[in-house]
């Protein structure tokens, strides 16, 4: 198990994540797609949040399941939170947001969100 450092662009959103990052998925939903982000799911225990929670913003649309946080200063959005199936907590980190990771050795796991 890793801990990776992740943040928005100007630091105002900060944390560490644990886990094993072997791939992430990129979803082509209305706003996945829009923000380019490629996800790496993880419990949202192994999420530990460096910054104030006030200091992210929260977004949700459609069913208002999925909280999208991002950084009202930058407009990052470095994670987002929610439930699995099972109804456990899940954070759903853009490893675009994360320092040191090699993305062109990720595998992608294309979602199609559009039809979900």
């Amino acid at each position: 198990m890793t801990t990776y450092n992740g943040s928005c662009h100007c630091g105002r959103v900060a944390f560490d994540v644990q886990g094993t990052l072997e791939g992430v998925m990129a979803c082509n939903c209305s706003i996945c797609q829009r923000k380019g982000i490629l996800m790496w799911f993880v419990p949202r225990e192994s999420l530990h949040l460096l910054t104030p929670d006030e200091n992210a913003s929260t977004y949700t649309f459609d069913r208002h399941v999925a909280k999208h946080r991002f950084c009202p200063v930058c407009g990052i959005h470095p994670y987002g939170e929610g439930t699995d199936p099972q109804g456990n907590r899940m954070a759903a980190i853009n490893v675009r947001c994360l320092e040191g990771v090699d993305l062109a050795a990720l595998p992608v796991t294309e979602f199609d969100g559009r039809s979900a």
